[in-house]
Order: C-alpha cells, then structure tokens, then sequence
C-alpha cells in the first residue's frame, strides 16, 4: 500500500513538471523530500519579492507514524568568513499539519502527504539580499521528517497589497454609497 502512495506522489510530480532544484540540508538532519516546488523558481537562487508569501509545495513520504509536525525556517547569512544562522518564525505556518493538502494528521508510516509552505517576505528584509534558507520540518519529539536547502535572493515588491486593499475598499464603500441614494 506505502508502495502505491509512493508511485502516485512520483506521478503527480512526473505530470506537473513544476520542480525547484533544492538540495541536502548542511546544519540540520533529514532526508530531501519527493518534490519540492517554489511558486516561480525553478532554478535556484529564487528571487522573491518582497511583501509577498513565498509558497512552497512539498511532496514527501512519512518515515513513520507522526501524530504532529512543525515547520522551521533558518536563514544563513555570510558576514565576513562566518555563516550566521538566524531563525524565522512561521507564525501560524509553522503547524505543518494545518497546511496538508491531501491528508491530514496523524500520518501513517509511508504516506505520501503534501504541504503548502507559506512564508511571508518582510518589508525589512534588504533588497539585493542573498541568503541560504534551511526548510526542516520535524515532528512531536523534534525527530526530523525532512530538511530542504535554498538559495534565495531578496527582491523588491512586485506590487504594493495595502495600497491595492485601500483602493477596493474605497471603491466598495463609494459604491455602496451609489447604492443608497
């Protein structure tokens, strides 16, 4: 049956076509997972813009039963000769379980489950910045499930979502105006 989730998850991959070349995590332990892909890369260093959710789909294979998991972000930044591992919070995105697509928790040993990582880009993060990302999801005894390794590049913001978010709500509020005379 492990052997049946683990054709269709190489399946879906081989159909889409959409994969981001990641490689093998150097500071944390796990294996790679099935397929990974960041929405609009496929060749690393990804460029990612800022104000906008980097989304990553995740195709991987429980090692075993795992009743829950989390996500962890670290960003390695190179100043001078030393790499400086600096954590992210994932807020809410770090529940791994929350952001399955086609299961749910626990997993079953074997189980193909895939997950949308969301992290949000920062205003703050400088443009032109280019770090390496370790993507490690673990589970509730803090046993690695999987790690993934990218090079990422900051980039400036595509649009501006408040500005957009104030304008519709302008434009809602002036037609529900029209609306009542």
């Amino acid at each position: 049956m492990s052997l049946l989730f683990l054709l269709v998850g190489v399946c879906v991959t081989l159909v889409s076509g959409q994969t981001t070349g990641v490689s093998q995590c150097i500071r944390n332990e796990g294996d790679l997972p099935i397929n990974t892909y960041i929405h609009g890369c496929s060749e690393p260093p990804c460029s990612l813009p800022q104000l906008q959710d980097c989304v990553i789909d995740i195709i991987f294979q429980a090692p075993r039963v795992i009743r829950n998991m989390k996500t962890l972000a670290t960003a390695y930044i190179n100043i001078g000769i030393h790499n400086v591992p600096v954590p992210y919070d994932l807020g809410e995105h770090a529940i791994t379980c929350n952001f399955l697509t086609n299961t749910y928790c626990p997993l079953l040993a074997g189980e193909v489950a895939t997950y949308t990582l969301k992290m949000f880009i920062e205003p703050f993060f400088p443009q032109g910045t280019s770090v390496t990302i370790e993507f490690r999801i673990v589970d509730e005894r803090d046993v690695p499930v999987l790690c993934l390794r990218v090079p990422i590049t900051i980039a400036p913001p595509l649009t501006s979502p408040t500005k957009t978010h104030h304008l519709s709500e302008h434009v809602y509020n002036a037609t529900k105006l029209d609306g009542a005379s």
